[in-house]
């Protein structure tokens, strides 16, 4: 299995702290040899020894670039490592869970992300077989905390979104994986509320509509207003449309549900 779009991603983005560390496990040498190989001529701000304003736009067009690709394949291995950790919160791995983890993948990244992401989840599972269930949980801890100082809001809400997604694949979402959502939303500096809140969107009762915008049934119209702004706000597709389209239209369809739960408490309300 070949690796090197995965890796290629890290480079200059998150290739250090736990995330780069567990990466270099999961992916092999073929990750230290390739973050060796980053400081040629070309990284260095000249191409083709050449100089002037040509060469620096190209230097600075392709820094951005490498930038936005990196963002996206650190955004993706987190998930994977997140997922890997979801997955087996309840003690066992579901076919429907597993199938979930290869759509997402295909639909957002493509058919081969889905092959070496599939691959990638299954290293991190023996991984974790390998160290044990409680140094993988550091692990993961270790790594959520670098994703809380490095990815902005808007992108750990919509790893969470991804999470809570797998975590409903079967049907049931067992209360050990939401234990298990809510530790990572918190560890990456997130309210475990959000959890709770995602865990409503797509549903069509009334309930669940106030679980979504984190409000009791008995909050005032000002406080609904308030919360619903503020998850328009943090939840906008625009938000993470440096991930790539597809990562935006799956945030678009995250917020036009959190835009239903809100039609839904205005029309009860006679808003």
């Amino acid at each position: 299995m070949a690796f090197g779009k995965w890796i290629g991603g890290f480079l200059g983005f998150m290739s250090g702290g736990p995330i780069g560390a567990l990466a270099g496990i999961i992916l092999g040498g073929l990750f230290d040899s390739m973050l060796d190989a980053v400081n040629t001529p070309e990284t260095q701000g000249t191409f083709d020894g050449q100089s002037g304003y040509s060469s620096q736009t190209y230097q600075q067009a392709r820094r951005r670039q490498q930038n936005s690709q990196g963002q996206r394949n650190s955004f993706l291995f987190s998930m994977l490592v997140l997922a890997s950790y979801i997955i087996k919160a309840d003690g066992k791995v579901m076919h429907s869970e597993m199938e979930l983890v290869r759509n997402v993948l295909r639909q957002n990244f493509g058919e081969v992300a889905r092959e070496q992401g599939n691959d990638i989840l299954n290293r991190l599972f023996d991984e974790q077989k390998r160290v044990g269930a409680q140094q993988f949980r550091q692990t993961v801890m270790q790594c959520c905390q670098q994703m809380g100082r490095e990815m902005d809001y808007a992108q750990r809400l919509q790893l969470l979104n991804f999470l809570v997604l797998i975590a409903q694949a079967d049907g049931r979402v067992d209360p050990t994986e939401v234990t298990a959502m809510k530790e990572c939303a918190q560890w990456m500096q997130m309210s475990a509320d959000e959890v709770d809140s995602m865990l409503g969107l797509g549903k069509d009762d009334l309930e669940s509509a106030y679980r979504v915008l984190g409000v009791s049934p008995s909050a005032s119209d000002d406080e609904v207003k308030k919360a619903y702004r503020r998850l328009a706000l943090e939840h906008h597709p625009d938000k993470v449309a440096a991930l790539g389209e597809d990562i935006r239209k799956a945030a678009e369809k995250k917020f036009q549900e959190i835009n239903a739960a809100k039609d839904r408490i205005w029309k009860a309300r006679g808003l």
